[in-house]
This record gives structure tokens, C-alpha cells and sequence, in this order.
């Protein structure tokens, strides 16, 4: 029987994402390649500043623009490239949380500082899920308990200030996990994390 072999679920090709900075031109992300397979985990390491959250971010084209901007390569996802897509257009939109989701490296300054954690949770489940509020509200108590959040009802209405370091990694890995994306990005998700 003829074997077929499976298309990756996400392949990066080449990818450039540069900075124009006052000191010239910095190639953070020079033709970087790699491939990830349905149930695989995929673990991209170097020496710090050598691009791996950049790869990362400019898998989901979240690298500031100016100053950075991705300058070539294709990330296919799904059988679609994601960088012919406009970066705040809707397709975009209805990837990044819904079919990736995205753990950052340092969650206070991702978390909304004036949003309770709830309303951030909240807000990825209606959006993607279409969950109603009543619903939307009960998923979150439910993903704040998975990741260990005492007293997680209550603690929907407090805001990233009131909680530790370690809290903070595990709202934004409840985050991520939300919408039960295929792909699941994470930078560095141990850095802030406590023992719990």
C-alpha cells in the first residue's frame, strides 16, 4: 500500500523578521525553518537574544511593526500561510487565541492592568467560543481551577495586580488554553511560575 505522508499542521519556512533600529538594521529572525506534527511537542532553544521569542511572535505576527517587521519566509498552518494574511485583519484574529494559543514570557506586562482577570478571560470564550456571559463566566471560573487558582469564583472580579508572579503565569496559561487551541505556544511559560 502506498504510504501518504501527513502535511504538517504548522511548517515555518525562511522566516525574517527585522528591526530597523537608530544603529542600523538588526536581523533578529533570519531564515528560520521548523516543523510541528499533529500530538508533537517541539522545544526551540539558544542563548538568550537569540530570537526564539521573536520566532514565536512573528509566528502569530505580534512583533511590533515599526520597529519590527517580518521581511520574508511563509508559516503554514492548517494549509494556509498565516503571512499573507494582514496582522490585524480578521483571519488573524480568528487564529491567534482560537486555533494558537499563546503563553507569554512575562505575563504583567501581557495581562490588561485596568481588566479583572475574569473580564480577561471572558473575552476570548465569547469571541471565539460565541459563549453567552453567564456561560463565558463559568468556563473561566472552570479554567482558573485547572490551573490552580484558589477560590477561583471570587477571585474572576480581582485584577492582575492583586495577584503573585507565579498567579499571573497561571492566568495567562488558563488563557491560552481557553479555547483549546491545536497549537500551543510557549515562551519561556516556567519563569514567573511558583512551586504550585
Amino acid at each position: 500500500w502506498p504510504v501518504f505522508a501527513m502535511e504538517p499542521l504548522l511548517r515555518v519556512q525562511n522566516l525574517k523578521a527585522y528591526f530597523h533600529t537608530c544603529r542600523g538594521l538588526v536581523k533578529a529572525v533570519d531564515s528560520v525553518s521548523f516543523e510541528i506534527n499533529e500530538k508533537e511537542i517541539v522545544g526551540i532553544v539558544g542563548e538568550s537574544g537569540c530570537g526564539k521569542s521573536v520566532s514565536m511572535l512573528s509566528v502569530l505576527q505580534l512583533i511590533s511593526t515599526p520597529p519590527g517587521e517580518i521581511v520574508g519566509g511563509h508559516v503554514v498552518f492548517e494549509g494556509q500561510d498565516l503571512l499573507k494574511y494582514p496582522a490585524k485583519g480578521p483571519e488573524m484574529i480568528a487564529i491567534r487565541g482560537a486555533r494558537i494559543g499563546m503563553i507569554f514570557q512575562e505575563p504583567m506586562t501581557s495581562l490588561n492592568p485596568v481588566l479583572p482577570i475574569g473580564r480577561q478571560l471572558t473575552e476570548t470564550l465569547e469571541i471565539h467560543l460565541r459563549l453567552p456571559p453567564r456561560p463565558a463566566a463559568e468556563r473561566a471560573t472552570e479554567l482558573l481551577r485547572l490551573v490552580g487558582i484558589p477560590d477561583a469564583g471570587n477571585r474572576l472580579n480581582a485584577y492582575p495586580h492583586q495577584f503573585s508572579g507565579g498567579m499571573r503565569q497561571r492566568v495567562m496559561i488558563a488563557i491560552a488554553l481557553s479555547c483549546n487551541p491545536r497549537i500551543l505556544i510557549a515562551d519561556e511559560p516556567t519563569t514567573a511560575v511558583d512551586v504550585t
